[in-house]
């Protein structure tokens, strides 16, 4: 059976949801209609652009460009901060109107979901009329819009959502591919990035078109596996299936910019007992344990230094994963001043994999109980509410990684 596979994209996600919050608080101004941005705190030195108006990307303000710059192409810039907090729940919003459709949905990222509705379209509809109802509801109920990729696989579905923008609809099926796919820019295929786009463009290749017509054993003898995988994207080539069940993590971890550069150890292993909390927290909810610990830090000439140990047991305890941390935090740590740390938890185990040591004690499982208390604490009253590192609030310069 032919599938039926929609790819639904936020437009802008995170100054669209900032604008409808700001709206529902009696703001006199849609932000989406000024030349306004999403942006890091400067004070904090993450300042960056992280999402923009339709009004300033006419102004050629850029993704990812330092504020500064933006400032400069568009002085009446307005400027406003990221609330991860009311983005899960816009997220989640679109997530449970989404559900009313299938069962079949992938959070692909925060502001992404495929849906596989093949077997969930009602007598008398089509899979576009799905989607333009899908469309037509996100924008009237939730209040902002999205783009939907119509199509017969993910790929295929992904690619048309990123047609002509905002507040789209867009068909990719494969009898289109030769007039809507294969025109475009190589560098517009899913999974060719910034590191083979130059060898792509060395051989010729400019067009999506052009990589399809390509000899196919030639691009697997050049970039092997990766090759195969791109040849058959540009062909509209994708048996991938959308993984309702979400995959558990291949690591955990948690970084942060620091306000100030620091060369007080003490101070920074305030920080990173902050971070490891937050780590550790995921790691629990996830039901995980740790074999291998890392820290990473940057200096504030942006040297990066990095190193892991390996736990004799592994756990997903919080006093153990810190302790751990910390020591090797004084093996990294040169009397420089820090900009940035990060923790690590890799080579993750299931408890039910994991073999009872001779090692375990009493001591060990009081751990286990007091994390499991903070754990229940901060699920029924928020994160914040009870914390090994006081009244450390640190949330706002995290750059959650997982």
């Amino acid at each position: 059976m032919e599938r039926k596979i929609l790819h639904v994209d936020v437009n802008n996600a995170f100054l669209s949801w900032t604008a409808v919050e700001m709206l529902k608080q009696s703001a006199e101004i849609d932000i989406r209609t000024i030349p306004a941005i999403i942006g890091g705190d400067e004070e904090k030195r993450k300042g960056i652009v992280l999402a923009k108006s339709m009004p300033a990307k006419n102004y050629g303000i850029k993704t990812a460009e330092p504020i500064y710059f933006a400032k400069q192409k568009c002085p009446n810039l307005q400027i406003y901060q990221s609330n991860f907090k009311v983005y899960r729940q816009y997220s989640n919003a679109l997530y449970n109107l989404l559900c009313e459709y299938t069962n079949k949905i992938e959070r692909f990222s925060i502001d992404e979901c495929f849906l596989d509705i093949t077997n969930f379209i009602p007598k008398g509809k089509t899979q576009l009329d799905i989607a333009y109802e899908i469309h037509n509801r996100v924008k009237q109920e939730l209040g902002f819009t999205v783009n939907i990729g119509v199509a017969q696989n993910k790929l295929l579905a992904k690619m048309a959502s990123d047609f002509e923008k905002p507040d789209k609809v867009h068909t990719l099926y494969e009898n289109e591919i030769p007039s809507k796919m294969w025109p475009l820019p190589v560098s517009d295929l899913f999974m060719v990035g910034r590191k083979s786009l130059p060898k792509l463009e060395k051989l010729g290749i400019k067009t999506i078109g052009d990589l399809a017509s390509s000899d196919k054993q030639s691009m697997i003898k050049l970039f092997g596996k990766f090759g195969e995988t791109i040849w058959n994207y540009a062909n509209g080539i994708d048996l991938s299936e959308v993984n309702s069940e979400p995959e558990q993590p291949k690591c955990i971890g948690n970084s942060a910019t620091l306000p100030k550069d620091l060369n007080n150890l003490e101070k920074i292993e305030e920080v990173l007992l902050a971070l490891t909390e937050q780590t550790t927290y995921r790691l629990r909810k996830h039901n995980l344990l740790t074999s291998t610990v890392g820290v990473q830090i940057r200096t504030k000439d942006f040297k990066n230094y990095s190193h892991q140990k390996t736990l004799q047991t592994p756990t997903n305890s919080t006093k153990i994963i810190y302790e751990t941390a910390k020591n090797v935090l004084k093996e990294l740590f040169k009397g420089e001043f820090i900009r940035l740390i990060g923790i690590k938890v890799d080579k993750l185990t299931s408890p039910e994999a994991q073999q009872i040591s001779i090692f375990d004690t009493p001591k060990n499982e009081k751990q286990q109980k007091i994390d499991k208390t903070l754990d229940s604490l901060k699920e029924k009253y928020g994160y914040n509410v009870v914390t090994r590192a006081g009244q450390m609030q640190i949330d706002d310069m995290m750059d959650f990684k997982e």
